[in-house]
């Protein structure tokens, strides 16, 4: 005899008390329900539980009890492994119609995900394969116009991209459209001369996209009007990113503008916006202005999600060229529920730049991540009010705001959790002395430093001091002179790691040798021998000063890669080339 666990049990009677007063309604017969499909099973069990109790029947029905409580019991066996916690055991009835398919698979946009749906059965590859896999990303050129004359002729296929990525003409990234549609028959490279025969299929077929979630745009031409394409975008409910990297968008309003006016636009799942120029210079470059990101970004005032932003101009080599006044972002954009801020090579003026940037970051107190390149012309302080910033975890600024940020007040309970600084340059000065004399009081939390570069060998070492937690430290390039010897620049360094008792990596400084192989078994030269014993001394020093030390690396001279020694187990270390950054 089959005994039920005290689970089956305890389920058992609690069916057995629900479906008592309802035996001579329905059949007792397990045959008699013999229902494959599990959608109606979770109904006549859900209208069991649903129904009226009236009075409670007498001893004489106990047996029928028994019976409809095996019958419950095969009804809620059949419904259990589709509803149960285990996701390997829940299914998907095939047997809908192609549109409720559709609109289910419709909200999965990983195209990883929809080939695994596809492997499912049949039925699923047909739906996904046919309409879903290849429009989920694409990547075209503007000048692509049998692919925009496709999506604006098939709507419906136009609704299932999720990833729109613009190239540049002049590019060689590979580009990525659906089967069928030609792909290498693009007409001439855009000119000046042809805009409209470029503008109204791009826009036309961008408009068709209303579930987009991302839009990339890496473009540098005149053809397409920056603001036909924002006008676009701000319709699009969908959107959770926009990244545009075009030197147009750094240009007076006077040239390439419509004259279409601001709107404020409400964008539900926006969270991350991205306006950038490119790295090749154009005319527009010489004279650069924000006018046209402020009145962009001032429509999205109203985005609620928007949590990642950033704005930034690229730096050239030339004497010509000139950063951005941000004095009108500073004053006019406010966006409230940023978490991360990004202001890259922007500058303000000396007059109102200070106290702009002082009330525009007093306005975002939900920042966490703030990476501020933004030069502030005179050679002040800057002025902070109290409380600024009070979430904020990661900094990547110089040494001035930096400083000006630890010497504001905070009265959050604990300070501000900031434990990752960047972008630091010690070099002795006023800033950089200010700046330690600042950390000294926050340097108790904070777990990771990035510096730009150092001059100053005591100035490292001072920074060492004020930051007993620190477990990760890259102290960048090294400006000025080189020391000279390598056992005294080891010594010296081994003495600063020394203080950092829960340091975990180390970047920046060349302390032990390249081990080379030159024989086709891997084993090391005898040139090499040395530097490998020399290596084995230095990692014995390293283990036993800095016990928790793990990695020790530095950038290989002129070939981009890095160059490790990295503990292995807890016994020693081996020196390991060509690998990545922690």
């Amino acid at each position: 005899m089959h005994r039920l666990i005290p689970t089956q049990h305890a389920l058992s009677l609690h069916l057995i008390t629900i479906a008592e007063p309802f035996v001579d309604r329905l059949d007792s017969n397990h045959t008699a329900n013999d229902i494959p499909s599990p959608i109606e099973e979770m109904a006549k069990l859900r209208a069991l539980l649903d129904s009226p109790r009236p009075l409670v029947l007498g001893d004489q029905h106990l047996r029928q009890v028994a019976e409809y409580a095996r019958s419950a019991l095969q009804h809620f066996a059949r419904v259990a492994p589709f509803v149960g916690v285990n996701g390997s055991q829940r299914w998907l009835d095939t047997r809908l119609p192609s549109e409720l398919l559709d609109a289910i698979v419709g909200h999965i946009a990983a195209p990883k995900d929809l080939l695994a749906l596809a492997l499912v059965c049949k039925r699923m590859s047909t739906i996904v394969l046919l309409h879903r896999l290849d429009y989920r990303i694409i990547r075209a050129k503007v000048s692509s116009l049998p692919l925009w004359s496709h999506l604006t002729f098939y709507r419906y296929l136009a609704r299932n991209v999720r990833v729109l990525e613009i190239l540049d003409e002049r590019g060689d990234k590979r580009k990525a459209v659906p089967r069928g549609v030609p792909a290498s028959k693009t007409a001439p490279e855009p000119t000046h001369d042809t805009p409209v025969e470029y503008e109204r299929p791009f826009i036309s077929a961008l408009a068709c996209l209303t579930t987009l979630h991302t839009f990339i745009w890496s473009y540098n031409q005149p053809p397409v009007s920056v603001e036909q394409i924002w006008q676009v975008l701000l319709k699009c409910q969908t959107l959770l990113s926009i990244d545009m990297k075009d030197n147009r968008l750094f240009a007076s309003p006077s040239e390439d503008s419509d004259g279409s006016g601001e709107s404020v636009a409400v964008l539900p799942d926006l969270k991350t916006v991205s306006l950038m120029s490119t790295t090749q210079p154009t005319d527009v470059s010489k004279a650069p202005s924000l006018t046209r990101v402020v009145g962009m970004l001032r429509m999205l005032s109203d985005c609620q999600r928007l949590e990642n932003l950033t704005v930034g101009y690229s730096e050239y080599n030339d004497e010509h060229y000139e950063s951005p006044n941000a004095d009108d972002l500073l004053l006019l954009v406010r966006l409230s529920q940023l978490r991360s801020l990004s202001l890259i090579n922007l500058r303000c003026s000396s007059q109102t730049g200070l106290n702009a940037a002082a009330d525009f970051l007093a306005a975002h107190a939900n920042l966490q991540v703030l990476h501020l390149d933004l030069s502030f012309g005179a050679d002040i302080a800057i002025p902070l009010p109290p409380d600024v910033l009070p979430r904020l975890r990661e900094l990547q600024s110089g040494c001035r705001f930096a400083s000006a940020l630890f010497h504001c007040p905070c009265s959050a309970n604990g300070g501000r959790p900031l434990d990752t600084l960047k972008g630091m340059v010690l070099n002795g000065g006023r800033w950089s002395n200010e700046f330690l004399d600042g950390l000294e009081s926050v340097g108790g939390s904070m777990r990771r430093i990035e510096l730009a570069g150092w001059s100053d060998k005591k100035s490292v070492q001072r920074l060492a001091t004020c930051v007993p937690n620190l477990t990760w430290l890259d102290v960048g390039k090294r400006f000025g002179r080189r020391s000279s010897s390598t056992d005294e620049k080891l010594n010296s360094w081994i003495d600063l790691l020394a203080q950092l008792v829960q340091l975990e990596a180390f970047h920046g400084v060349r302390l032990f040798h390249e081990v080379h192989t030159k024989d086709r078994k891997g084993a090391v030269s005898q040139s090499d021998r040395s530097h490998h014993i020399e290596n084995g001394t230095n990692a014995s020093i390293l283990m036993w000063r800095c016990v928790k030390l793990r990695r020790l690396d530095h950038w290989k001279k002129n070939s981009g890669k890095v160059i490790a020694l990295v503990r292995d187990g807890d016994s020693k270390y081996k020196v390991v080339e060509d690998v990545g950054r922690w």
